[in-house]
């Protein structure tokens, strides 16, 4: 038995009997050969033929097809059309079944999470809790419905994907052909399993709960998927790429169990949320969102904006759309109808004059009057600005950097973010990274008055880096974008989008796209007054694109290098996470450093986690999923004594937050990272889920210190997150 430490077990032995029976039925997909209490013979060889079908009628096609008794065509229909009369067939059986035992499926209530381990007493072969136990059944008709008709559309697609002729011409090899034949099927009967039988307990899981019954669609997903490129190199015309990639899929097919086994593969619903916000981030220029709502509303949005961008036939309007919608859809706008619901309350209330305080709307944001004609204001003055510097600067281009209309807003840009950098870096009390003592840091601290008497100097800078920041490089960046000359060539998709992006970024997240920027305007000038092929074709738009999605994933690369090292080097160095199997392991991954390179690298190219199994040292890509990691809406909480204190402390930690990010005191501050606050016993979790123009979404958790240290203790482990501790003073609070 493997321990951690020198007698706390990994898997003590209830967890072992329970692993033992839940592993292999999700890597099959749902069979439960492994029940703990005996069993008549009849409930394993009823899971073993239901598992077998589609490969019995898909053998049935394969062989008339192989006899030039039928077409593939037809063989696959044949194939499909035996599978969905077999479909049919066990979701009526289940039906009957439940009927008979006079239990009635809840439409939308949880399944029963206990049932694994009650024990049924089986009567004959196809009894009512025989049926119930192999096939219970879906909650939805329609459903029902859905699934019969996938089941046979995917055994038939699935036939037609793993013909011997097929992968005869693949691989020009009847061996190789017979091992991937047959492998190919186990993967099809697990996915046909999973989604008619009975659904396995899937280890990426999502949602807390599968009520619609989305899991049993996901393995059937990723065939389809196999399936569809597959036909695509079928139909095309000796596309050597296509072929290449049909012949490297089949191969990854065979793999697709381990895969779900693992847990690689996310869920659909966390593929599509995680495909929407990266596109939404890196390719339209947005921010990741607080709640999925907002995701898909925000990313249609964005997505119509970037296609106007693309049939708009003048530059100018183009300009003048990009620069409008860019910068409304960097604020947070569902606070206009708090504002507004603000307004009305308050006309009730005749409170117009009382001098009360305005009720705190969202942390670190208070939209009223004066902040509605201040935006205004900056969305009149950003459209003129880049309406003139277009239209009368726009055309005239010049082979030379420094005679260009861009060349002094390059050296403007450069200066700005030098300025924002060092004003930045003296906020906190180290420098350049952590590595120096910052010497106009306040050395001392006997009082909070003290304190920040000294430290006057530091929120004088900050107002400037402040000023600088969100006011200035804005509209140094749009007066370098309104003059590009990748706006002569708009209409293309990829310059549209890139542009879209790029006028978006300025107001979305203006301290990483003056940096994106920084980059691009380096290169240029590192350039000369040279061609950069396939560089200077891509267009300004683009180049900033790459440039972010290219620094993105190298801090995330380097990130999770720093938590692989940190996690190996531990496993010897702490006695509590010290195994007896850790010499062995960390001989394992010296000996293997590629392959664990190769993993944290796949980690970060998919931006998914990264796992060490059973927190030993022995990495893993989790799922991709978005960037706020659970599913659930933001506020829900468990009531207990102590949520009043955390109510009435939620004002006042929003003002020093609000004071922190806008100083740049906590560093540059993105959807996704972690702060850990502390006040005596009091402890905070703050999350970042999205920011913007003028405003931060946070999440808080509270958690008492003496349960957090009980939960580090338990789990000897080191959290993969940014943790930074917020000293907040009695003050303060």
């Amino acid at each position: 038995m493997v321990r951690m430490g020198p007698d706390v077990p990994l898997l003590n032995e209830y967890k072992q009997e329970f692993f033992w029976k839940r592993f292999p039925q999700t890597v099959l997909g749902g069979p439960r050969f492994k029940l703990g209490y005996c069993a008549p013979p009849y409930v394993y060889v009823n899971q073993a033929v239901l598992f077998l079908t589609p490969w019995l009628f898909g053998g049935v096609g394969t062989l008339l097809c192989q006899l030039q008794l039928l077409q593939e065509l037809y063989a696959a229909v044949l194939s499909g059309t035996l599978m969905f009369a077999a479909a049919a067939g066990v979701q009526a059986l289940a039906l009957y079944a439940a009927r008979r035992s006079g239990t009635v499926v809840e439409r939308l209530g949880a399944p029963n999470i206990l049932i694994d381990e009650e024990e049924v007493e089986f009567t004959h072969c196809v009894s009512p809790e025989t049926v119930r136990f192999i096939a219970p059944g879906k909650r939805f008709g329609l459903n029902v419905v859905l699934h019969t008709v996938l089941a046979g559309v995917l055994c038939g697609l699935g036939t037609w994907y793993v013909f011997l002729g097929r992968l005869t011409a693949l691989y020009g090899s009847t061996g190789v052909s017979l091992i991937v034949f047959v492998l190919s099927w186990v993967t099809l009967c697990i996915a046909e399993y999973s989604l008619i039988v009975n659904t396995a307990a899937e280890t990426a899981t999502f949602q807390a709960q599968d009520t619609y019954e989305i899991t049993p669609l996901t393995r059937p997903l990723y065939i389809f998927i196999f399936i569809a490129l597959d036909l695509a190199d079928r139909f095309s015309h000796a596309v050597p790429e296509l072929q290449l990639a049909s012949q490297t899929l089949h191969v990854v097919f065979v793999f697709l169990p381990l895969l779900w086994a693992l847990g690689v593969l996310p869920p659909l619903d966390a593929l599509l949320l995680w495909g929407m916000e990266q596109a939404l981030v890196f390719g339209l220029g947005g921010s990741p969102m607080s709640s999925n709502i907002r995701l898909l509303l925000m990313f249609a949005v964005s997505f119509g904006v970037a296609v106007c961008n693309y049939f708009i036939p003048s530059t100018l309007g183009v300009v003048l759309f990009s620069t409008s919608a860019g910068f409304l859809l960097s604020l947070d706008l569902s606070q206009v109808d708090t504002l507004c619901r603000r307004q009305r309350i308050a006309f009730r209330d005749h409170r117009f004059h009382s001098g009360a305080p305005l009720p705190l709307a969202s942390f670190g944001w208070n939209l009223g009057c004066r902040e509605l004609l201040l935006y205004l204001s900056l969305l009149v003055v950003a459209m003129a600005e880049a309406g003139l510097l277009h239209h009368f600067l726009g055309s005239a281009q010049s082979q030379d950097l420094v005679t260009r209309p861009q060349g002094p807003v390059r050296y403007l840009l450069l200066i700005l973010f030098s300025l924002c950098w060092a004003l930045r870096e003296v906020q906190g009390a180290y420098v350049v990274g952590g590595m120096f003592l910052n010497p106009l840091y306040p050395k001392g601290m006997s009082n909070v008055q003290s304190f920040k008497q000294k430290n006057r100097g530091l929120h004088i800078a900050a107002a400037i880096r402040r000023v600088l920041l969100y006011l200035v490089s804005p509209f140094a960046m749009i007066a370098f974008l309104s003059m590009d000359k990748s706006l002569q060539s708009l209409h293309s998709v990829s310059i549209s989008v890139g542009l879209t992006r790029a006028f978006r970024g300025v107001w979305q997240s203006s301290e990483d796209a003056l940096l994106q920027m920084v980059v691009v305007v380096l290169v240029q000038l590192a350039a000369g007054n040279k061609t950069l092929p396939g560089w200077d074709t891509l267009g300004t738009g683009v180049q900033l694109l790459l440039v972010g999605l290219l620094m993105d994933r190298l801090s995330q690369f380097l990130a999770k290098l720093k938590f692989t090292l940190t996690v190996l080097v531990t496993s010897w160095t702490e006695k509590k996470q010290r195994r007896q199997s850790a010499g062995t392991l960390l001989a394992l991954n010296a000996s293997l450093w590629p392959l664990v390179l190769a993993v944290v690298m796949l980690s970060a190219l998919l931006s998914a986690p990264l796992l060490p199994l059973f927190t030993l040292p022995i990495f893993l890509v989790g799922f991709p999923r978005p960037q706020r990691s659970w599913p659930g809406p933001v506020g829900t909480a468990c009531p207990c004594p102590d949520s009043v204190f955390y109510q009435q402390m939620s004002g006042s930690l929003a003002s020093a937050l609000r004071t922190a990010f806008a100083s740049g005191s906590l560093g540059s501050v993105a959807p996704g990272s972690h702060f850990l606050g502390r006040f005596q016993d009091r402890m905070v979790w703050i999350m970042i889920l999205e920011r913007g123009y003028g405003y931060c979404t946070v999440n808080i958790k509270v958690l008492h210190i003496f349960l957090l240290l009980r939960v580090i203790v338990n789990l000897h482990c080191e959290l993969n997150l940014t943790h930074i501790i917020l000293y907040i003073t009695r003050t303060e609070l």
